[in-house]
């Protein structure tokens, strides 16, 4: 949607729409010059979204610590320097509301106005799912590039595994879990929201083994089965946890 489009408080002016009023205030930039704006509806809701061209600086340089990102099932994330990012698993937890609006909805009759509300209440409920896990990939992933904080607190370099995502989710009894952590969405948000603040993001191959190598001296286990939760290191002794320990090796690669 192009033509004259003007940006408020609580309200924007769209060509043939008017004036709409917003349900979150003081969001969309006022001083800015507006390209397009694309409306769109989800499960009942109805959303603009606006094209703001603006001048960006050049980001300085973030001359913080080296920090290894570990993604996991348990926990979506594990970071070198001690956090822990919990995996919310909204689908787990709402999949049994889901299966039984799924069964309401295939129930009803066909065109019924029964049917359109059970399809409404259905989608809310797909719609409430996606956003919980939005909200945690978004709040997880600025978090650790921490773009808010100086630039000396901030990670000169994030370094991440390259995870084959669709060879992973061949396996049939980690399929659903790992689909819902949403892998590939948190590589891509921390590589567009590092580049803006000046972090460096780095992937690690794939067949490097990070949770076979103990971070403390370097050592490479044989083996490790995935449900050994403690890494213990028989050269040196060392007992950390897995992800943890992962996640260690990967700052020593940057």
């Amino acid at each position: 949607m192009t033509g004259a489009i003007h940006v408020y408080p609580d309200a924007i002016q769209l060509p043939r729409l008017g004036l709409l009023r917003c349900k979150e205030h003081d969001y969309l930039p006022m001083n800015a010059k507006i390209g397009s704006a694309t409306i769109s509806e989800q499960a009942g809701r109805w959303f603009v979204s606006i094209c703001v061209h603006a001048e960006q600086a050049e980001p300085e340089a973030a001359t913080g610590p080296i920090i290894g990102v570990d993604l996991g099932i348990k926990a979506l994330a594990t970071c070198s320097d001690g956090r822990t990012i919990d995996n919310p698993k909204a689908l787990r937890k709402n999949l049994k509301k889901l299966k039984r609006l799924g069964r309401q909805h295939s129930r009803k009759v066909k065109g019924s106005h029964n049917r359109k509300k059970a399809q409404r209440k259905l989608a809310r409920m797909h719609a409430r799912i996606a956003n919980i896990r939005k909200d945690t990939l978004h709040k997880a992933t600025s978090s650790i590039v921490a773009k808010t904080k100086p630039s000396e607190e901030r990670p000169s370099v994030i370094v991440l595994e390259d995870l084959h995502v669709s060879g992973m989710l061949k396996n049939r009894k980690l399929s659903r879990a790992i689909a819902e952590v949403g892998l590939y969405e948190f590589r891509r948000q921390v590589t567009y929201k590092a580049a803006r603040v000046g972090c460096e993001v780095k992937i690690v191959s794939r067949w490097f083994p990070s949770s076979k190598t103990c971070s403390s001296c370097g050592t490479v286990k044989e083996t490790l089965a995935l449900s050994e939760r403690v890494f213990v290191c028989e050269d040196c002794g060392y007992v950390s946890d897995r992800d943890d320990n992962a996640a260690k090796t990967l700052a020593a690669t940057g």
